[in-house]
């Protein structure tokens, strides 16, 4: 019985490392060659496995795509909660921290590898293939912008702020943290760490304009803070 334990301890590991084998070289393959131009035999090469077991493991391509895109979702989801768990919840420095959590936001979930894959795929897939991104609709930008929307009215809550549509906040808060780096990141660029900080902190002081609360508009400004990885 021991031996049998072991023996399926085994296989389970080793189907876990095909799948994730698959997964790694799918999204290499998707992203470089788009969901249509995709082929199944060019990602089992790339995963070093046969056709037939990516087969066994997702039906067809449809499948594999969105086995990607979730797997995907899920580290980048990951990293946006990290990333959250720091938001500011002070008044004094409130301009120089938020600019700090505005930078790692980007930094960490738009610029990296999982953000810009989906950014890719989106543009290039998303028009003719919408159904296949269902799941980062669910559990993408919409997630994002609940669970800013939801620091933003504890901010409120203190008078650091003054908001009265908290998911708006939120989107709008996005949109201008974005603004600055659309041009590159459309192109394929990665922002450097002072485009960043400047992108950052114009989008927290035009934000902070609009819903300054009592606290903020009396607050001390302190020195630019250096861009926080």
């Amino acid at each position: 019985m021991k031996n049998r334990n072991g023996l399926k301890g085994h296989t389970q590991r080793g189907q876990c490392a095909k799948r994730i084998s698959i997964l790694d070289a799918a999204a290499e393959v998707f992203c470089r060659e788009g969901f249509s131009g995709a082929s199944i035999d060019e990602i089992a090469v790339e995963a070093g496995v046969s056709r037939q077991t990516i087969y066994n493991h997702y039906r067809e391509k449809e499948t594999l795509f969105t086995a990607v895109v979730e797997d995907v979702m899920d580290r980048a989801n990951a990293m946006l909660y990290s990333i959250l768990s720091t938001f500011p919840d002070k008044s004094d420095r409130l301009e120089d921290d938020l600019t700090a959590f505005a930078v790692r936001l980007t930094k960490n979930c738009l610029c990296n590898q999982d953000g810009k894959f989906l950014r890719k795929l989106v543009q290039s897939e998303g028009e003719r293939y919408p159904h296949l991104f269902e799941t980062w609709r669910q559990h993408g930008p919409g997630k994002i912008g609940t669970a800013l929307g939801a620091l933003f009215a504890r901010l409120s809550h203190k008078g650091v702020l003054r908001i009265d549509d908290f998911d708006l906040a939120a989107r709008q808060f996005l949109a201008l943290v974005n603004a600055d780096l659309q041009m590159i990141t459309l192109f394929g660029g990665t922002p450097t760490d002072e485009e960043l900080e400047s992108g950052a902190r114009n989008a927290v002081q035009t934000f902070i304009r609009a819903y300054a609360g009592p606290a903020s508009e009396t607050a001390p400004r302190t020195p630019a803070l250096a861009v926080v990885s």
